[in-house]
Formats: structure tokens, sequence, C-alpha cells
């Protein structure tokens, strides 16, 4: 059975930095796209970065420069690595891996910009 788990979620000031984590297990974890995801209250879920099985990396717009996806597949590990907060960065942020038909979600973990 794969199991995802996020973790590392936590309230920050504006301008501070949260490293959220991964684990996908249950599963041959490089082959997988990863991806994160967020959803804050009142608005649809939106993706964030991906990191794909061939090593390629891409973010949102919003996030580019400030955000970045660090895959170690000797962990089972994605990692987003977030600099520079601000208040609408504010959301719960989900994990998925994909491949083609299989998709497994995370539970969420809270992330909260606020002074």
């Amino acid at each position: 059975q794969v199991q995802v788990v996020e973790s590392g979620g936590g309230s920050v000031q504006p301008g501070g930095s949260l490293r959220l984590s991964c684990t996908a297990s249950g599963t041959d974890f490089s082959i997988y796209t990863m991806y994160w995801h967020r959803q804050a209250p009142g608005k649809q879920r939106e993706w964030v970065a991906l990191s794909t099985s061939g090593g390629r990396t891409n973010m949102r717009d919003s996030v580019k420069g400030r955000f970045t996806i660090i895959r170690d597949n000797t962990k089972n590990t994605v990692y987003l690595q977030m600099n520079s907060l601000v208040p609408e960065d504010t959301a719960v942020y989900y994990c998925q891996a994909w491949r083609r038909e299989d998709s497994y979600w995370g539970q969420g973990t809270q992330v909260t910009v606020s002074s």
C-alpha cells in the first residue's frame, strides 16, 4: 500500500522560511513525478512545484525565486524549501505522487504566514 506523508508545516512571520518534507512509501519512489500543491481558505487547490523522475523541475510563477523543490530518491523524499514567505503563501500544502494512472496524495500540512 502506497503512503504519502507530508511534514514540516507551521507558523512563520513574513520573510521567514520553512522546509516541507514528503515521504512516499510502499512503491518505487524514483519512477513517480512528485508534485506539491496548496489550497488556501476559500480558494481552489493549485499546483506549486513538480519534480519528474528524470530530474526536471518546475515551479509556478508566483513562487519562482523563493521556493525550491528538492528530490532525494535515496530517502524516498521530496522537499519544498520555502523562503521569503508572504501571507499569500498561507495554505494547506499537499504532496502528490503521480505516474500515468496512479496518483497518491498526502493528508496535507498547514503553512501559516502572519505577523
